[in-house]
């Protein structure tokens, strides 16, 4: 039997593990889910409402616990704390839009005819989550596929190996039917085969663009749809006539916060030319007051990587760069914890180019190149010069150019002094080999649910 085994990147020692499940036994857990979702689907969409908002806040009461084990399993400093006010946040702006997002569309009620667009929930939705936000990234679509009458089969990454665990018990605590929500451990073989299989009736999938296409290709023929948010290489421009120290402090915490393992954290800085050298002074002094160490010591503010072999891409990436001409500029003697392992100096990298991996390649990590720009022009050139697109962050006091600037960048959220940040009130998506579909707003229940339209007739 296949047991799945965390690694945790503070000692390198196995911090947790669980035995996948056969086949056979999914097999029968989605049965189970699927005859229990639609005993779910019957409930008032008030009463799925507070049961979700109910198993939202015991997750929340776990508290301090849960912050320790992420610490444990993906190297998060506890002194940042949990990812419980995120979840919150979104969970509750979801229940609080789900009446009107899910109310029928009618368009016509007369006499003679009834014409109006229902909201139906596909079934059974397969939550793929990540490991990098473990607890936020699920909920943008547990809590609003519960909501609409979904089942929901959890299935978590190896290195946050717990977490789904925890969302589920707390949950069912609250009064969730053990069998609508319910984590699953599972290997790459049992997963494609059960999605080659049309187990599921909708798929999310937050990760790599390379299980991103293994999904793809499992469910080829199924008609399964599916909802991807795979790689990121989010793009920050300064303009000339930018609030620069908060610049530096908003795009340096997104650059690096999490050890850079962030979905839309930023990975490359474009500035205009005339605020570059203050720019790189003022990030420089920024990245270097950062203290590398254990995350369960509250002094240290960015921990290792989550994985040895994430940390190993970077260092490539770094190495590749200052092979090619880059110039990095952080001491690395002002952090004696990089091990050569998962625990990794932050550095910036100036004198870069778009030949260079770090500039166009997903780091993931706490490591950010910056260039400077002479027009809006270049910094839009180098901006679409990539295959991803999750998120753009521009630095300006007007509103109207960065709208203009906005609509031609190939992206899927454009910030204005704003970045690494999740609005639950706006579609969160990408384009390119950032994937496709929407979570969250109004066009995530729409996605988690299927139109069915009914045109009745009354009258001769």
């Amino acid at each position: 039997m296949t047991v799945l085994k965390c690694i945790s990147p503070i000692d390198g020692a196995v911090f947790a593990e669980r035995p996948v499940v056969s086949l056979t036994d999914a097999e029968a857990m989605l049965a189970r889910g699927r005859a229990a979702q639609k005993e779910w689907a019957k409930r008032p969409l008030a009463e799925r409402i507070a049961l979700v908002q109910a198993g939202v806040e015991t997750l929340g009461a776990m508290g301090d616990e849960v912050v320790t084990e992420l610490a444990h399993m993906m190297g998060r400093p506890v002194r940042y704390g949990g990812e419980f006010g995120g979840v919150k946040e979104r969970a509750d702006y979801m229940a609080g839009i789900a009446e009107n997002a899910l109310a029928p569309i009618v368009t016509e009620d007369s006499p003679g005819f009834e014409r109006r667009i229902e909201r139906e929930p596909h079934g059974i939705v397969f939550v793929i989550a990540p490991w990098n936000y473990p607890y936020m990234t699920a909920i943008n679509t547990v809590a609003p596929a519960l909501i609409a009458g979904n089942a929901v089969v959890l299935k978590h990454s190896t290195q946050t190996l717990l977490v789904g665990e925890r969302m589920v018990r707390a949950f069912v605590e609250a009064g969730v039917p053990e069998d609508v929500f319910q984590n699953i451990f599972l290997d790459h073989q049992t997963s494609e085969t059960l999605i080659s299989a049309g187990s599921f009736d909708f798929i999310n999938f937050t990760g790599s663009v390379g299980g991103g296409r293994a999904i793809e290709r499992a469910a080829a023929g199924t008609f399964t749809p599916i909802g991807l948010e795979l790689g990121g290489k989010d793009p920050g421009y300064v303009m000339d006539d930018a609030d620069l120290d908060w610049a530096v402090d908003t795009l340096m915490d997104a650059a690096l916060f999490n050890s850079g393992q962030c979905c839309c954290g930023i990975e490359r800085i474009y500035v205009a030319g005339p605020l570059f050298d203050e720019f790189v002074e003022k990030a420089t002094a920024w990245a270097s007051k950062l203290k590398l160490g254990n995350p369960l010591d509250t002094e240290t503010t960015i921990g290792p990587m989550a994985n040895v072999r994430f940390a190993s891409t970077v260092r490539a990436q770094i190495e590749d760069a200052l092979s090619k001409g880059a110039k990095g500029l952080v001491d690395p003697a002002l952090f004696s914890a990089d091990d050569g392992g998962a625990y990794l100096a932050p550095q910036i990298l100036v004198d870069v180019n778009h030949d260079m991996e770090v500039m166009r390649e997903e780091s993931f990590g706490p490591v950010v190149g910056i260039m400077p720009v002479k027009d809006d022009e270049e910094a839009l050139r180098l901006m679409n010069d990539c295959k991803y697109g999750l998120t753009a962050s521009l630095w300006t006091n007007d509103a109207d150019r960065a709208a203009r600037i906005g609509r031609k960048i190939e992206t899927g959220t454009v910030f204005m002094n704003r970045a690494d940040y999740l609005d639950p009130s706006l579609c969160w998506t990408g384009c390119k080999e950032t994937g496709r579909g929407g979570a969250l707003s109004v066009i995530g229940f729409h996605n988690l649910t299927r139109p069915k339209s009914y045109h009745l007739r009354k009258t001769k």
